[in-house]
């Protein structure tokens, strides 16, 4: 329910704080007095209407607040999802805050968390449901009575699986056609792909073989040159007469002589001895390498052919063995999921048939769930239009027929059925769809009629009606208010009246003045019982000028409205006390959860 409305800075008001009762609140006043604008703040607050030069002139900042308590943990579990702030740690209590500013800018924030305005409409669709003077025209569409009725029947969970089913043959037939349409390019790619696969998996690469080959090419390739110099440099170095190293053992023996004389010379010595220990160790690694260089002409042609079939991959696939062999795990992956789908078309063409089994068993089960729901809820709203003044009304739900081929309506996303509310005013008269009936009045009523019914089943706890009694005559004035406040018994139920007859009605009166200054105009908004209650409704019956004959007019009608709405509540606890008193029905006082 929403327990407090706050309004500061919007149009007329300057600061507002409105206390809600949970059953039916009503707000009166005159013409121009801001009651509307009551309901447009509660619709800013909800995202429901641009804040757009709603703002108080000369004012900088303006703001609506409104507190909730919410009870029902689904609800709030639905509300968390919606706005992604936690809200269940705080006892179902929810202050929502929309502010505004002269710039034309807004915030918005859920317990003192900001969110957007769009996780804010989501949040509302759980909380309020407005009717305003026009809201009517939500029962036109055929679209919105298909929900109605489905909300009626309990249908949901079915068309919920209906749609499931739905939207998987949807999707099975789109991915048919992305199939299909792609099949004859998906075939040459697949081909390309295994080609090129099939030639780097016959080129066995190896990372770091053609690096290796590369030298052992150049080793081959200059093999006489290698053996020419090198063994001029062994010479040089070992076998020659006056080689290098026969020097440096004339040079070695002659500074050990010499240490032995001068000590000092012992490290020259050393120093000299050892190098020439390396370079003979080097001359021994030259002989020993120029013994392998023997030269094998098959070698060199094997090394060539295959430096030329690496290459011929590296230029058609990467830059090194590396790369080729990346893009060959790319294609091989490319290759598995071109395979799936073609293995996945022959699949999808046999899932098709099993599914479209599917979605027409489902939509015939919907459709005669619908027709069943169709033929309950026709007479009830006959009945409650006749207790709104329309005694001779009559209310059925039509069906589209197969079209005139012979074939069924085509599946769409809510079923295979088309509806229409239709309705006969007066005897004598065809049925016109609701679509065509021009009196708003009319409409306004049958609305009503089918809030009353749907009223335990509805999920939202708040209901708004604005000025529900435009186009009503004063007649159906008890009537109305009779309907809303049996409708406050599952909701919370906020009204705008100009009936005195639906004002006595009311749980909580809440008056909208205007006061005119010179330059201001400034709207309040207060409760009132007792005698200033009285006053309130004597002033909706006979004007400005109140007599002694309107307040007791206005005393009667409350009086009158108290007891009717007493009535059948003392006839509920009757009830329930004698279920309680039942065996199987629990100890005495305790309630049915559903009417705790």
């Amino acid at each position: 329910m929403l327990r407090e409305l706050h309004i500061t800075n919007l149009a007329v008001i300057a600061d507002a704080r409105i206390e809600l009762a949970p059953g039916f609140n009503c707000f009166t006043g005159a013409t121009g007095a801001g009651k509307s604008l009551v309901i447009g703040a509660l619709e800013i607050l909800l995202g429901l209407r641009s804040a757009a030069e709603m703002l108080r002139p000369d004012c900088d900042e303006g703001r609506v607040s409104g507190i909730f308590q919410i009870r029902g943990e689904e609800t709030l579990e639905r509300i968390e999802r919606a706005a992604d702030v936690q809200v269940r740690q705080d006892g179902g209590e929810i202050l929502i805050t929309r502010r505004l500013y002269a710039s034309g800018r807004t915030s918005i924030s859920l317990n003192g968390n900001p969110i957007t305005l769009a996780m804010l409409r989501a949040v509302a669709e759980h909380l309020v449901d407005v009717h305003g003077q026009h809201d009517h025209q939500f029962l036109l569409k055929p679209a919105n009575q298909l929900d109605v009725l489905d909300q009626f029947g309990g249908l949901r969970p079915l068309r919920n699986q209906y749609r499931a089913a739905y939207e998987r043959l949807q999707e099975a037939r789109r991915r048919l056609d992305e199939l299909s349409a792609g099949g004859a390019l998906r075939r040459q790619q697949l081909e390309l792909y295994r080609f090129q696969a099939d030639e780097i998996d016959a080129a066995q690469l190896s990372p770091g073989e053609y690096e290796e080959l590369t030298a052992r090419a150049a080793v081959l390739g200059n093999l006489q040159k290698l053996k020419r110099e090198l063994g001029q440099v062994h010479a040089a170095l070992y076998e020659a007469d006056g080689s290098v190293l026969e020097k440096l053992k004339l040079m070695s023996a002659v500074l050990a002589e010499l240490s032995g004389i001068d000590p000092q010379l012992a490290g020259i010595s050393k120093s000299l001895r050892d190098s020439t220990i390396q370079l003979e160790e080097v001359a021994f690694d030259l002989s020993r390498y120029t013994d392998r260089l023997d030269l094998d002409p098959s070698e060199l042609a094997e090394v060539n052919e295959r430096l030329n079939a690496l290459n011929r991959i590296l230029n058609k696939y990467g830059d090194d063995a590396q790369a080729v062999l990346a893009y060959r795990d790319q294609i091989g992956r490319q290759i598995q999921e071109m395979q799936k789908q073609s293995d996945d078309l022959s699949s999808i063409e046999s899932t098709l048939a099993t599914l479209g089994r599917e979605v027409e068993s489902l939509g015939r089960q919907l459709s005669a769930a619908r027709k069943a729901a169709a033929g309950k809820l026709a007479p009830l709203v006959s009945a409650e239009l006749a207790e709104l003044g329309m005694e001779k009304a009559v209310f059925s739900v039509a069906f589209a027929c197969p079209s005139a081929d012979g074939r069924e309506l085509i599946a769409s996303p809510s079923g295979m059925d088309q509806i229409e509310f239709m309705v006969r005013t007066n005897p004598g008269q065809a049925e016109l769809p609701l679509r065509r009936i021009a009196s708003g009045g009319e409409l306004s009523r049958i609305m009503l009629a089918l809030k009353g019914i749907l009223a335990q089943s509805d999920r939202v706890s708040v209901l708004v009606f604005d000025e529900i009694d435009a186009n009503v005559g004063g007649r159906l004035g008890s009537v109305i208010g009779r309907k809303l406040r049996r409708l406050a018994g599952h909701h919370q139920v906020l009204c705008i009246t100009h009936l005195p007859q639906i004002a006595s009605f009311a749980e909580r009166h809440l008056t909208v003045r205007k006061e005119v200054g010179q330059n201001t105009a400034v709207s309040s908004v207060r409760f009132v019982s007792g005698e200033q209650r009285i006053e309130e409704l004597a002033e909706m019956i006979g004007g400005a000028r109140i007599t002694q004959t309107t307040r007791a007019q206005a005393r009667e009608l409350l009086q009158m409205a108290q007891q009717e709405a007493a009535a059948p509540a003392a006839a509920s606890r009757g009830r329930r006390s004698r279920r309680a008193q039942r065996p199987g029905h629990g100890a005495p006082g305790h309630l049915p959860a559903a009417e705790q």
